[in-house]
């Protein structure tokens, strides 16, 4: 039976725009309205008539009022819009403006194939702000430069700083009276688009009580002349910072690289100066991975934090920049360190001390949202608290949509992270080793018998095996032998490399998915998720989520969308195992740890 799975986006709230979408933001106006930027527009991203607009909603995502142009339509290229909410209730909109027009602009470096230049012109020019005091209905007439202070990437690039290269995604805060904005700083445009870039941050000590936006008084940090970078050794890519104040004054960012792992740093003086840049790492002390994709933390109104990420990079992401084709960047075979943005998986945060102050130590991952087809990327998401309720915006850049996320999931990450109990799962089916009747499993592709022409249809269905065993030597190990002679059914075996492999046939394909070296000798506690809505197997094992650590860019793999099902062999011979139990639903990993 197929049951609607709230983590397909296409179940979320459309957020409406003209056609490109991107960056759809949310602050809470003092009428409770969310109030949603966005840049849009008719073309593709970066296109001419990209452009900046907001609405109103009132019905959390439901609805949403007649878009409200920021900027006159047909204006130069406006774009990438984050807003802040002063406490009087005026709205601040900051955005990236084209005021000069510039149509063309130089490359630091000619591109393979003879390109010298480009022509999308939407992250450059002006750092610009409009205000509305109406909650969102309106935008002032006038617009209003925000001058920042240049870097070295500034001066050093092709117009020696005469024109800034520049965006932002990083959404707007504050602490103790002073408003903070961030902006990405590009030094080089070529290959990737933004070759090389750092974060910066825009503060002013009164924007939140001055009235008149003329004596708007704005400071460029860190100190320096040099933004957030990268740790030494890493590449030139350092953007798309995103913040959030701890409960002792702490700035804590964290941001893309083109390395394959997301960068972290700490503030202890307000932005001034920041610790050595260091790759973000799990509680358990791993380092987490991400591509060229936005990450983006959130700070929660319990004080406990979210982070929203891709689960999978390392070197492999950095080893793509190093084989470019005479095409977008990409290497041979198709890959682009811009790719496999879905799944989204999210991961829960506390705070913690050190010798410097408060620090975050995150959780394992889970994924939250996903799309059937994997080429579609989601990004640039916002979070929401309402009523005690979580929603999460995200735009895979065509359309936008709003989801609400249950409150015991993400409850879930938190306790997992915090050794709370969780309520207990029961199993469909507990053995040890011998010789047991088969349970039935969930079906992953049936026929729909509602549809005139019974097509098939996914039923979201899950699996997940949970074993307790013992590893005393590195050779070929049955763990769970339920295939037919003809081979359909379902395997389970560890290789003499330590691996984990799972085979699985419903007599039209095979899917044989295996996990990176990961048993020890001695006791192995191991779950394996088999999870029909995105169609991906994961493997925990002894307390860690599998992610493929140096061997490989994801530790999570696909199965077919078309595979049907395992329920061929009526027995299972069960082996090497002091414990099986088999569920018909995944298992979270804070529930599996």
């Amino acid at each position: 039976m197929q049951k609607t799975d709230w983590r397909n986006i296409i179940n979320g709230l459309e957020i409406p725009t003209v056609s490109y979408s991107d960056q759809p933001f949310v602050v809470k106006t003092d009428d409770e309205a969310w109030l949603c930027c966005v840049t849009t527009g008719n073309g593709h991203e970066g296109a001419p008539g990209q452009h900046v607009s907001t609405k109103r909603s009132t019905d959390q995502g439901k609805t949403w009022s007649i878009p409200v142009p920021v900027e006159a339509p047909g204006d130069v290229e406006n774009s990438y819009a984050v807003m802040l909410k002063a406490p009087s209730g005026r709205v601040y909109i900051f955005y990236n403006h084209n005021t000069d027009n510039v149509r063309e602009v130089k490359l630091h470096h000619i591109l393979i194939g003879g390109q010298d230049s480009f022509t999308r012109v939407d992250s450059l020019g002006h750092f610009v702000f409009k205000y509305s005091d109406d909650n969102g209905k309106s935008w002032s007439a006038k617009r209003y430069d925000i001058p920042f202070r240049l870097f070295q990437c500034d001066r050093d690039n092709v117009y020696g700083g005469k024109l800034c290269f520049f965006w932002n995604v990083g959404k707007p805060f504050t602490h103790e009276g002073t408003a903070f904005v961030s902006l990405h700083k590009v030094g080089q445009m070529g290959e990737g688009f933004f070759q090389q870039s750092e974060g910066a941050l825009l503060a002013s000590d009164n924007l939140l009580t001055e009235n008149d936006p003329e004596k708007i008084r704005w400071e460029t940090l860190p100190d320096g002349d040099i933004g957030l970078r990268t740790p030494k050794g890493g590449g030139p890519v350092s953007e798309e910072q995103s913040y959030v104040v701890l409960s002792d004054g702490s700035f804590y960012v964290v941001y893309r690289s083109g390395d394959g792992y997301p960068v972290e740093a700490y503030s202890r003086d307000g932005g001034h100066i920041w610790s050595e840049p260091q790759y973000m790492r799990y509680a358990d002390g791993r380092q987490v991975k991400n591509p060229r994709a936005a990450n983006f933390v959130w700070k929660c109104a319990n004080g406990r934090y979210l982070y929203w990420f891709h689960n999978h990079g390392g070197h492999f992401i950095r080893e793509m920049w190093g084989q470019p084709s005479e095409t977008n960047g990409l290497v041979k075979g198709g890959g682009s360190p811009y790719d496999d943005r879905n799944p989204v998986w999210l991961c829960g945060g506390i705070e913690a001390d050190s010798p410097d102050g408060k620090i975050l130590k995150w959780s394992q991952p889970e994924i939250v949202l996903y799309t059937d087809d994997p080429f579609v990327r989601m990004s640039y998401p916002d979070l929401i608290e309402d009523a005690g309720r979580y929603f999460i915006t995200e735009t895979q850049k065509n359309t936008a949509r709003v989801h609400e996320i249950p409150k015991d999931f993400i409850e879930k990450i938190w306790a997992g992270l915090e050794n709370k109990e969780l309520p207990g799962c029961e199993p469909i089916f507990s053995s040890a080793s011998g010789t047991v009747n088969a349970p039935l499993l969930p079906e992953f592709f049936t026929r729909n018998f509602h549809s005139p022409d019974y097509c098939g249809a996914s039923t979201n269905a899950g699996i997940a095996l949970e074993l307790d065993l013992t590893v005393d030597k590195q050779e070929n190990i049955s763990l769970i032998n339920g295939q037919r002679q003809d081979g359909r059914g379902l395997n389970l075996n560890i290789t003499k490399t330590g691996c984990l492999e799972l085979m699985m046939n419903d007599g039209w394909m095979e899917q044989r998915i295996t996990s990176e070296s990961c048993l020890k000798t001695g006791k192995n506690h191991v779950v394996i998720n088999i999870d029909g809505g995105p169609r991906v197997v994961s493997f925990i094992v002894n307390g860690h989520f599998c992610d493929g650590g140096e061997y490989r860019q994801f530790g999570w793999q696909r199965f077919s969308p078309y595979f049907r099902h395992v329920n061929w062999s009526e027995k299972w011979t069960v082996s090497n195992v002091c414990r099986l139990k088999v569920y018909d639903r995944i298992l979270m990993t804070a529930e599996a740890l």
